[in-house]
């Protein structure tokens, strides 16, 4: 038995989409699996969403692309947003998957590549409108424009598209919208040029909910496919402009673990590494085999929760690189091998993500893409 696992609930999931779908009902959903899935498991989600009906999935790296490729039989569409090795050029353009280009180094090497082969490459291009990432600037399109215009019998226009510097913050408000602006005049310039793209496409999760025109015909969906919100500003915002009273999302995720060994502790003693906890009364104690290496994080320390018999306990002491350590002196009834919930509930208490990245002063997608990838995920109904 593994010392923790992390289950993936399927009607969560279908939960989940289909609140998205409604929300994006003319524009088409593509779900960002990148960084193993938000840490969610590649291949177990990958599985989950195409049962859900989803069939564009959008990576970072050509890596991660030929993983999906290997893992999803079923004919989707993979597209890689970043990172792509020179060797694996040929490998992306002979498998048809889709890439952004935003710099003309990858260009001159995809029409290099293309024209060898005699297959188009299927390109997205990328621009620069408010970022400073990656992306075409402003002045570089004449020349990006002309390449394209000679060279069209070796690529198909599959889309074009940008990305927005925060839209999860208010505060990012009027550089967004500048963003937006920008992105409708660029686009422009490729339509009087006859280079006409099949899809336009600029939201992240939190621009497709909080700037609806940002939608067009696509939207990359990451965070929120997974039952969270980019912010708590994009949580309210909804809330309050949809009159809806409670969360629509569901986490699909919930990680568990078992007690390893429990022992008593008296007044005045010191528990774990160093002096962070000292016993201010007789105590009983359960240790879990789950530590900073296992992705708990060492700043909850005294401070984290977790349920066990259905209640919610302080972790105390310092959390150990495989080991974190649990005060149940209130629970009457414990014993070794009984289950831990670290995130997810029993009965009505639960824990979920945001409690940890309260705690740890960790974003959503910092905690969960730092869970393991040798930690089992198993899908659940």
């Amino acid at each position: 038995m593994p010392a923790s696992v992390i289950e993936l609930s399927q009607s969560a999931l279908q939960n989940n989409f289909t609140f998205l779908k409604k929300q994006f009902e003319n524009t088409r959903i593509s779900s960002v699996v990148k960084a193993n899935a938000y840490g969610h498991g590649l291949e177990p989600y990958l599985k989950m969403a195409v049962d859900c009906g989803i069939d564009h999935f959008s990576v970072f790296s050509s890596d991660e692309a030929k993983k999906v490729k290997n893992i999803v039989k079923q004919p989707v569409d993979i597209m890689i947003m970043g990172w792509i090795n020179d060797e694996d050029m040929e490998w992306v353009i002979s498998n048809q998957i889709e890439f952004f280009v935003f710099n003309n180094d990858r260009v001159d090497k995809f029409l290099e590549i293309s024209k060898r082969l005699g297959i188009p490459a299927k390109i997205h291009i990328e621009l620069e409108t408010g970022m400073n990432r990656t992306g075409f600037h402003s002045r570089e399109l004449n020349r990006l424009i002309k390449k394209l215009s000679e060279n069209k019998q070796h690529f198909q226009f599959k889309g074009i598209c940008t990305h927005f510097a925060g839209a999860e913050s208010i505060a990012n408000y009027k550089r967004i919208h500048d963003q937006i602006k920008k992105f409708k005049v660029l686009h422009k310039r490729f339509l009087k040029n006859l280079l006409i793209p099949k899809t336009r496409h600029t939201a992240c999760s939190a621009a497709a909910l909080s700037y609806p025109k940002t939608q067009f015909d696509m939207v990359r969906i990451g965070i929120l496919q997974y039952g969270f919100w980019p912010s708590v500003e994009t949580y309210i915002h909804f809330l309050t402009h949809n009159n809806i009273q409670s969360d629509p999302l569901k986490q699909i995720l919930s990680w568990t673990s078992v007690i390893m060994s429990i022992k008593k502790v008296k007044t005045g003693e010191f528990v774990s590494y160093g002096t962070s906890y000292l016993a201010q009364k007789d105590m009983k104690i359960a240790l879990i085999p789950v530590g900073y290496s296992q992705g708990y994080a060492r700043n909850l320390s005294n401070q984290g929760r977790v349920i066990i018999n259905g209640q919610r306990v302080g972790v105390i002491g310092m959390v150990n690189m495989n080991m974190l350590i649990a005060d149940v002196t209130t629970i009457d009834k414990v014993n070794i091998g009984d289950k831990v919930v670290l995130i997810g509930a029993q009965g009505d208490i639960s824990i979920n993500v945001s409690s940890f990245t309260e705690m740890s002063d960790q974003l959503n997608y910092e905690l969960l893409t730092r869970l393991p990838v040798e930690i089992p995920r198993v899908i659940t109904k």
